[in-house]
C-alpha cells in the first residue's frame, strides 16, 4: 500500500503534542526542498491558497514547489504551532532565502491547515510577506536540510 493510501500520522483530532508533531513533520519535509516528498502530506485533491496563487491537487503542488525552490535559494524554514482544534492546525512561520542575485529575504507568514481522517492535509491557506535582509542579519544558518533539534524556534529568536 502506498503512503497516500495509508495516511500520515498523527491523525486528528489533534492534541497539543500531536499538533506539534505534525508541525515539525511539515517543517522537516519543506526543509528537504523535495517537492515529491512534501506533496505526500497532502490529499490528492488538496486545495491551497499561497499568497495570491491558488493550487489544486498534488500534481499542481509539486509544480508549485519546483518553481518556488528554483527562485528561493538556500531555503531554511521554521514553523511554530499557533493553535489547533479537532482536525485543524494554525501555524506561524519564517523562512530565509536568497534570489539568484544574492539578495537575502526573510519571509514571514501564517498558515491554516485542515486534515482528513487519514492525516492528509486537504486545505492550506497561507499568507506571506517578504522582508529584504542583509546577509549578516540571517538567523537561520544551519546546514541545508532539517533544522537541528538544538536550534531555537521562532519565539526564542523573537520572530
Amino acid at each position: 500500500m502506498n503512503q497516500s493510501m495509508e495516511g500520515r500520522p498523527p491523525y486528528p483530532p489533534f492534541t497539543k503534542e500531536s499538533a506539534i508533531e505534525k508541525v515539525r513533520a511539515a517543517e522537516d519535509a519543506w526543509n528537504s526542498r523535495d517537492p515529491d516528498r512534501v506533496s505526500l502530506a497532502y490529499s490528492e485533491n488538496s486545495r491551497w491558497r499561497n499568497r495570491s496563487e491558488f493550487v489544486n491537487g498534488r500534481e499542481a503542488i509539486v509544480g508549485f514547489l519546483k518553481r518556488k525552490w528554483t527562485k528561493e535559494l538556500d531555503y531554511r524554514l521554521i514553523k511554530e504551532l499557533w493553535s489547533y482544534d479537532g482536525n485543524r492546525i494554525s501555524v506561524r512561520f519564517a523562512y530565509e532565502w536568497h534570489d539568484d542575485l544574492g539578495n537575502w529575504f526573510r519571509s514571514y507568514g501564517n498558515e491554516n491547515w485542515e486534515f482528513n481522517g487519514q492525516g492528509l492535509m486537504t486545505r492550506r491557506y497561507a499568507s506571506i510577506n517578504d522582508l529584504p535582509i542583509k546577509e549578516e542579519e540571517r538567523k537561520f544558518r544551519w546546514i541545508l536540510g532539517r533544522r537541528p533539534d538544538e536550534h531555537v524556534g521562532l519565539t526564542e529568536l523573537d520572530l
